[in-house]
């Protein structure tokens, strides 16, 4: 069974950057695409950015592209998702999640990044971008 923790959100200033990290455990190969996913109060859940573990593909959603970066360390199993010139509206509780696929699912699961693909979910961590 997949475990996931998320740490690093906080407090920042418009402009500003933090590094979410997602820690995982039960991992039983690399056919596993790991997905960061935000909801912010009122709206729907959504997806910011998905990477396969096993080749480093990744896919960001249009509003975080140039800004965020997404990166695996197998080793540590863990993901990260660097955020730099935060705006107000990235504000959010962000999640990683991870299903594992099939090899030949991996790049639509990836290229798609929807919040009913994934199975195993971690407890959020919340994100304020304010002044």
């Amino acid at each position: 069974q997949v475990q996931l923790v998320e740490s690093g959100g906080g407090l920042v200033q418009p402009g500003g950057s933090l590094r979410l990290s997602c820690a995982a455990s039960g991992f039983t190969s690399d056919d596993y695409v790991i997905g960061w996913f935000r909801q912010a109060p009122g709206k729907e859940r959504e997806g910011v950015s998905c990477i396969s573990r096993s080749d480093g593909r990744t896919y960001y959603t249009d509003s975080v592209k140039g800004r965020f970066t997404t990166s695996r360390d197998n080793a540590k199993n863990t993901v990260y998702l660097q955020m730099n010139s935060l705006k107000p509206e990235d504000t959010a509780v962000y999640y990683c999640a991870a299903e594992k696929v099939l090899r030949q699912q991996s790049i639509a699961v990836v290229t798609t990044c929807r919040v009913l693909s994934f199975g195993s979910w971690g407890q959020g961590t919340q994100v304020t971008v304010s002044s």
